[in-house]
């Protein structure tokens, strides 16, 4: 079995074939599994993934035009932007693509395409916390919240990726104070992941958490930890001139390419009905594609009107959602 460096090795030296396509991914392999043997029982063309943790930019940028990348895959619209704005990547025009892919889900130029969604919602305790209590982002900044609300760390990509958008509705002055407001109402430091959260309010530490809609799937699925899903709802709170906050998982095709016709074929494949979806139901996101439904599961937890920030530019607004989140002390 491949390491993961094994196969970098593999693909930098191996030259280009026919009959495969070669994938540069911040999600694990396993969970792209369903959809590459999928792809590769229809087409007859291999799929390699060569998983990374970070350092995809640097990487395609020191291989120039040798990479053996065809596609870059990234779990979250942040690192997608980081790729495109290095010129690292080319812009994909295919009718198939448009048909399956709403505007709001790919680039003007198609440059870069979303392939699943999902919201950052509020784990609420079902003994403590009504179903109306908290509708909106802002309102986690009310007072009402004093010492009852967990979170990860402020500088996680998840929460950085929230700030962002609520500095876009806000601007800076409202999102510091937004900031401030919610870290007054932390029942403990921030730590852990947006699973331990929710494991919190099962505990009695907290009411309500903020995460990713697909954790509820994960820990429904983890007998360890199905207890502490069972404690709670999610509630899909709303920005006040907005929707719920979005993010997505996303493909783009790198500008060396060695495969270019095959990397497209697999591209049209991730956004047809049949692979969305498998993906969706794999990793208990929502689809992108128009008609396909999402998982019955992920459709139980509830529906929500996904806010229309465009999301590259909530990419760009990262630095500025950081600075603020430091200068609050927001972790401390």
């Amino acid at each position: 079995m491949f390491t993961r460096f094994t196969l970098l090795a593999v693909l930098a030296t191996t030259p280009a074939l026919a009959d495969e396509v070669n994938i540069y991914s911040y999600r694990q392999p396993e969970l792209l599994a369903p959809l590459t043997e999928a792809f590769t029982a229809e087409t007859g063309i291999r799929v390699n993934v060569a998983h990374m943790s970070k350092g995809m930019v640097e990487r395609l940028s020191a291989e120039g035009k040798r990479s053996p990348a065809d596609l870059v895959f990234t779990v979250d619209a942040a690192r997608l932007a980081a790729i495109v704005d290095a010129g690292l990547t080319q812009p994909v025009s295919s009718p198939a693509l448009e048909a399956n892919v709403p505007a709001a889900f790919h680039g003007p130029s198609g440059e870069w395409w979303a392939l699943t969604s999902r919201a950052r919602v509020i784990y609420a305790s079902k003994d403590r916390v009504a179903d109306g209590d908290v509708t909106t982002y802002e309102g986690l900044a009310d007072p009402k919240w004093k010492g009852r609300i967990c979170t990860r760390s402020g500088t996680h990509p998840y929460n950085i990726a929230l700030t962002a958008a609520y500095l876009q509705h806000h601007g800076e002055e409202k999102t510091r104070a937004w900031l401030e407001g919610l870290k007054a109402n932390l029942a403990r430091k921030p730590q852990g992941n947006d699973r331990a959260q929710v494991k919190a309010i099962w505990a009695g530490e907290c009411d309500i958490s903020i995460g990713n809609t697909y954790y509820m799937g994960a820990m429904l699925a983890d007998p360890e930890q199905k207890e502490w899903a069972d404690s709670v709802r999610l509630l899909f709170p709303t920005f006040e001139n907005g929707g719920a906050h979005v993010n997505i998982s996303g493909v783009a095709m790198t500008k060396a390419a060695p495969n270019r016709d095959n990397a497209l074929k697999l591209m049209e494949f991730l956004a047809s009905p049949e692979a969305q979806k498998i993906y969706a139901e794999a990793n208990f996101e929502y689809p992108i594609t128009p008609g396909v439904d999402p998982d019955p599961l992920v459709a139980s937890w509830g529906s929500f009107s996904p806010d229309e920030a465009d999301l590259m530019e909530l990419a760009r607004l990262r630095p500025a959602a950081l600075k603020l989140i430091e200068e609050v002390d927001f972790d401390g």
